[in-house]
């Protein structure tokens, strides 16, 4: 069995195959989304800065890992990315944040398990019907008869995709890049 924090150091490296160019400056549609605090979240509604994080599914200590996962670029790692972002949850609200999100295609009830197992200080948003990630047109990938999302993160200023980080490897490291974002990319001041 394999544990979710740990990352083997050969883990095949994720190519930009450009699956992402069309998203910068995209505004979002107001989409509905379940979340792990049981309300829906509109991400398409203008609440400040949002940082995204999507991944493709954590797993679980003591639980198989989808066939091949570790051979799969980009796929291993959401449960150290998710570690990374509430490790620096209070800096990306201090250089902009005004929300963090993860999204995946779990059920919330499945997701709930991990935002309590790894005290997440914000919720994951479900997809698992795929609306949100196919308005989008986002990249996805199949394994084990699941369709899941790549890894990318969006800063999404208002209603309007500012920047997309995609691919995103090593994961563990996927915060500390959007923090450094961040500070380096104040939020646009609101007229």
């Amino acid at each position: 069995m394999h544990n979710p924090l740990d990352l083997p150091a050969d883990l095949p490296v994720p190519v930009d195959d450009g699956a992402c160019a069309h998203l910068t400056g995209q505004n979002l549609s107001d989409l509905q989304l379940r979340s792990t605090q049981g309300s829906l979240v509109t991400l398409g509604q203008p609440k400040g800065r949002t940082v995204l994080y999507c991944y493709p599914r954590t797993g679980q200590p003591g639980q198989p890992l989808p066939t091949g996962w570790d051979d799969i670029p980009g796929a291993r790692g959401c449960t150290p990315q998710a570690c990374g972002f509430r490790d620096h949850y209070q800096e990306l609200l201090k250089a902009g944040a005004s929300q963090v999100f993860g999204l995946s295609t779990q059920d919330p009830d499945y997701q709930r398990e991990v935002v309590d197992r790894l005290h997440l200080p914000f919720s994951i948003l479900s997809d698992n019907d795929l609306i949100f990630a196919g308005a989008l047109k986002l990249p996805t990938f199949k394994v084990d008869g699941m369709t899941l999302i790549k890894r990318l993160t969006l800063i999404i200023d208002g209603n309007r995709i500012t920047k997309v980080f995609y691919p995103v490897f090593p994961p563990d490291r996927s915060a500390e890049e959007t923090l450094q974002w961040l500070a380096a990319n104040p939020p646009p001041v609101a007229h």
